[in-house]
């Protein structure tokens, strides 16, 4: 009997005359069916070639598939359990009758049929490889990683025919347009922006078949080779002038160095001038002031004396005149040409000019007040 349905089916169901010569393993199950295997030559298109086995089943079976559907559609058993994340979709007299979710459903035998099963889990589709021109007239070839959900098991199921073939589709002409729009530099940079782009335009037409495109990812991106070979060129170019540039940074710090250390070591050296310069003077300005002091008190001292010892002022005015003489004499010497006063030839006269100028200088400084008190003690301290 199996083999008589194989036939029989075999038969009634042209192959497309319009596919290529393929060799392909079809294979048909219906619900309570034995699996049946045949082999048989037709001819197959390249979508056929690159999914025989959907499109085989497709034409040996009048069940109709779906995008996430199992190759063995469930029986009516009258009670079934629908496994968790996953819809069925239920035709009653071939019309569209319900949804089933996860859980207990109660089919009517001969009357209704499950007819789709729909996965509502993420599934990962690849995007085969294609080729794509950018804005700079560089081709690529690129392929990507597509992953999509089923939200709505009604229109997934009635809204499009081959749910993954259309997405799949529509991703690799997308993704050829956005490309189109942007520079070889730009995709290369931008492949998260560009992954943006490609899932929203996916989003906004897979909406009318119950799908939605979580994100697409850029797998692969393959350049031409002399493409490659001047990136290379490049990379190499920007290398050699980051080695220049940090090379000539290198030597403008090390100069920049030289020259503050250069200052740093005048400006050090200025201040211990400085220093030096600041210290000599208050050491000699200490020694006046000491040697001032000493002075000063010396003369108090002889002052005092003078005053209070009897004889002192004719003592004085005897050694005033005494050191008359011997400057008088030293002046002599030293020079070649003296100032002779009147009245050199007597020796008592000329001692008695140096005692009128020391009684003059006497006189003048008795007619002055004695200092007080106070200003001595300034002068001695």
């Amino acid at each position: 009997m199996i083999s008589w349905f194989t036939h029989q089916l075999t038969c009634t169901i042209p192959w497309p005359p319009s596919l290529g010569n393929h060799s392909i393993q079809k294979f048909t199950e219906r619900d309570s069916q034995p699996l049946k295997m045949f082999r048989t030559t037709t001819k197959v298109s390249a979508l056929a070639r690159s999914r025989p086995l959907l499109l085989a089943t497709r034409a040996y079976s009048q069940a109709p598939m779906s995008f996430f559907q199992q190759d063995q559609l469930p029986a009516n058993t009258v009670v079934r359990f629908v496994p968790q994340q996953t819809a069925w979709v239920v035709e009653r007299m071939g019309k569209f009758h319900r949804i089933l979710e996860p859980g207990l459903a109660i089919l009517i035998p001969f009357l209704d049929k499950i007819q789709y099963v729909q996965s509502l889990k993420e599934a990962a589709i690849e995007v085969p490889s294609q080729s794509a021109i950018t804005a700079d007239n560089v081709t690529l070839e690129m392929d990507g990683v597509l992953y999509i959900r089923v939200v709505d098991a009604y229109k997934a199921s009635y809204g499009v025919e081959d749910a993954e073939y259309a997405i799949s589709q529509l991703a690799q002409t997308t993704m050829r347009s956005e490309i189109g729009q942007l520079t070889l530099d730009h995709v290369l940079k931008e492949r998260q922006s560009l992954n943006n782009n490609i899932t929203a335009v996916l989003n906004e037409a897979a909406a009318d078949w119950g799908i939605k495109c979580l994100r697409y990812e850029i797998k692969d991106i393959h350049p031409p080779q002399n493409v490659l070979e001047a990136m290379h060129r490049q990379v190499s170019a920007e290398r050699s002038k980051r080695a220049e540039i940090l090379d000539s940074e290198g030597h403008r710090q090390a100069e920049i160095n030289i020259a503050e250390g250069k200052k740093a070591a005048q400006i050090l050296a200025s201040e211990a001038v400085k220093s030096q310069s600041i210290n000599e003077a208050n050491g000699e300005a200490e020694a006046i002031l000491v040697k001032a002091r000493a002075t000063a008190k010396g003369i108090a001292e002889i002052a005092n004396a003078i005053n209070n010892t009897p004889g002192g002022k004719e003592a004085v005015s005897m050694q005033v005149a005494e050191h008359y003489v011997e400057a008088f004499g030293k002046l002599a010497k030293e020079s070649n040409t003296v100032v002779i006063p009147a009245g050199l030839n007597d020796m008592g006269s000329f001692i008695a000019g140096g005692m009128s100028i020391y009684n003059q200088v006497t006189k003048s400084t008795s007619t002055k007040p004695d200092p007080k008190p106070e200003q001595v003690k300034e002068i001695d301290a």
